[in-house]
């Protein structure tokens, strides 16, 4: 059924399973009572629970908190926290700051659209290696058709520096055996010796661990929606509180224009008026 039929059915009422507000008595999260089943989980944890529905581990979720705090950065040059600071020196609020940073981290070569292509590619591959297939050949089909792997290589600098910080807790809570982990760092090694040289980075190794963690692309694209977030308020409030528009100003004599050269205007002549 569609068209017409279906929307009548939904005039008036919502139908969902994920939760509801009854004012005044409780709150329904997924099927279960915010306020009291739910009570014991940090934001984190609820925020994944909404998004995938399950609990995770401890050694889990410490993994987790670490890739969410570990990229943070406070640093208005980076793309998405530029928004964020150029909307505390042009002095508009703090939320609409924020929220256009969080936008704009959806990018095709950084953010949420690298996220996407990297979960699946790791876990497609993985269920083919399964079956026999060659890994080497899957990475050398993935490049020629989409010039890329979502997940490595990495602009200005070859190494992440996120790497270590984070595969040290891995290590320590006892989960650096996955799959899609090993493949992972399979891939690396079959681009370092090619003729690619692409390092993996952060988002080749968060992608690799929440799909040992059974998360699929959309969850994980969804889980990392806050992991720029931590970073942005820093930048804002930095720069509210210097002088407005003081962030990154651009003299004229820095622009590079080779459009027409400088031209000296003249009065236009009046139109004749029609007689009459």
């Amino acid at each position: 059924m569609n068209g017409p039929q279906l929307l009548e059915q939904q005039v008036g009422r919502l139908a969902t399973k994920m939760g509801a507000f009854f004012p005044g008595e409780r709150v329904v999260f997924r099927g279960q009572d915010l306020f009291t089943s739910l009570r014991d989980l940090d934001w984190l944890e609820l925020y994944l629970f909404g998004v995938t529905g399950r609990r995770y581990t401890p050694q889990q979720m410490r993994v987790l908190h670490v890739i969410w705090t570990h990229t943070s950065y406070p640093d208005a040059r980076l793309w998405n926290n530029r928004v964020a600071a150029l909307a505390g020196t042009a002095r508009s609020t703090g939320v609409l700051g924020i929220a256009a940073a969080l936008a704009v981290s959806e990018a095709t070569i950084y953010g949420g659209a690298s996220q996407l292509r990297c979960s699946e590619f790791l876990i497609r591959a993985q269920k083919m290696v399964d079956q026999g297939a060659d890994l080497e050949a899957l990475v050398r089909a993935e490049i020629k058709e989409k010039r890329g792997i979502g997940g490595y290589g990495r602009p200005i600098v070859r190494n992440d520096e996120r790497i270590a910080p984070v595969m040290a807790i891995v290590h320590e809570q006892g989960l650096d055996n996955g799959s899609h982990l090993k493949l992972a760092f399979e891939v690396e090694r079959i681009l370092l010796q090619g003729r690619w040289r692409w390092h993996m980075n952060f988002v080749g190794l968060t992608a690799a661990l929440c799909a040992d963690f059974d998360m699929d692309p959309r969850e994980y694209y969804l889980g990392a929606v806050p992991v720029f977030l931590a970073g942005m308020p820093p930048c804002y409030l930095d720069a509210a509180e210097k002088p407005e528009g003081l962030l990154f100003p651009l003299p004229c004599r820095m622009m590079s224009y080779e459009g027409v050269a400088r031209r000296r205007w003249r009065a236009a002549k009046p139109i004749a008026q029609a007689d009459g």
